[in-house]
């Protein structure tokens, strides 16, 4: 399978160490509008052609499948043409800026035929993959309550690198260049993470965001930092649990962790998710009774860039899939009118 990386900054090394293990898989060409950023990442990862703009990729046409590692508001743009040339796509999140532009992509995805994914990262999670088989299995019960945040402490500490100098991180912070802060940049894995782990989807939400000052001004050159920082949501599942879920940039000695609890009238399920490691933890049979936690194996599960290769070799494409990502930035969508107008809205 002959994969272009389409844009070449710090995820894209992700996707081309990825596809590198991947015996079915050749990285044979990279797309970004920088000269020498795409001649060095093709020098890093071996890889043949490379191109400073789509068109003149497609025109080149030696490829199967694209890897779509874009800003986000390139997504729509790039993956339509992509998908109008006949290529598979594995697009990351969010699939884009709205749900309009999300929808009208999924409707191109499935009208097209060709395999389409949405790189959500944390389903390689296998803790939330066997959290959820659990779910589905009934080991808690019917779930009452969903507890989910993610949390990172990029804007408090250096760990990560200094976002007031590097546009990498500034973008993020700026709606102007096309973000919809935590809420756009994180909080689509951690409704994705909180859903699929406990195996619904919200039905009612209501949320609150905030931005922070992070400079005098909250500007910093071409950048104003007006995208939010910090987002809390109460939200009503279709399966009838309760939840919250809440994500920020500012939380201290968090560089990278995501956390999901499930509780039923059964018992419970815990999901922590860091870079260094994951721990499932469950509460069930005797141990409600005395509140006792005890660690699971949750085994190994297939990554979305295996999966992804995996789809297109028999046709069919696997989740999460256009419409699904579509379903969430309906959601984010939905976040920020009730941040807006104040009030509870239905999916």
């Amino acid at each position: 399978m002959r994969i272009l990386i389409l844009g070449t900054g710090g995820m894209a090394n992700t996707h081309a160490m990825n596809f590198a293990t991947i015996s079915d898989a050749k990285l044979v060409a990279a797309v970004d509008v920088d000269l020498a950023r795409v001649r060095a990442f093709a020098l890093r990862h071996d890889i043949a052609e490379t191109f400073t703009s789509l068109e003149e990729a497609i025109a080149w046409g030696e490829f199967d499948a694209v890897a779509n590692v874009t800003p986000d508001r390139i997504h729509y743009p790039t993956t339509m043409a992509l998908l109008a040339a006949g290529k598979h796509v594995l697009c990351e999140k969010p699939l884009a800026e709205s749900f309009a532009k999300a929808n009208e992509m999924a409707t191109a995805a499935e009208q097209s035929g060709l395999v389409t994914m949405v790189n959500l990262t944390y389903r390689n999670v296998a803790a939330v993959q066997k959290a959820r088989q659990m779910v589905i299995g009934g080991e808690i019960g019917t779930v009452r309550h969903i507890e989910a945040s993610y949390l990172q402490s990029w804007l408090v500490s250096k760990a990560w690198g200094d976002w007031a100098t590097e546009s990498q991180w500034l973008w993020r912070l700026s709606t102007k260049h096309g973000s919809n802060g935590v809420l756009g940049d994180v909080g689509i894995h951690i409704l994705d993470f909180a859903g699929y782990g406990a195996a619904t989807e919200i039905g009612h939400v209501f949320a609150r965001l905030k931005t922070f000052e992070k400079v005098p001004g909250n500007r910093i050159g071409e950048y104003d930092l007006d995208a939010n920082d910090s987002f809390t949501m109460s939200a009503e599942f279709t399966n009838g649990a309760m939840g919250v879920i809440h994500a920020s940039r500012w939380a201290v000695g968090h560089l990278n962790e995501l956390r999901l609890r499930m509780h039923g009238d059964k018992g419970a399920i815990e999901v922590i998710h860091m870079p260094d490691q994951s721990i499932l933890s469950v509460c069930v049979g005797e141990d409600v009774e005395k509140g006792v936690w005890r660690q699971v194996d949750p085994g190994t599960v297939f990554t979305n860039y295996q999966r992804f290769i995996d789809a297109i070799k028999i046709g069919k494409t696997a989740e999460p899939g256009f419409s699904h990502a579509a379903d969430l930035q309906k959601v984010l969508d939905l976040a920020i009118e009730t941040e807006r107008e104040r009030r509870e809205m239905a999916v």
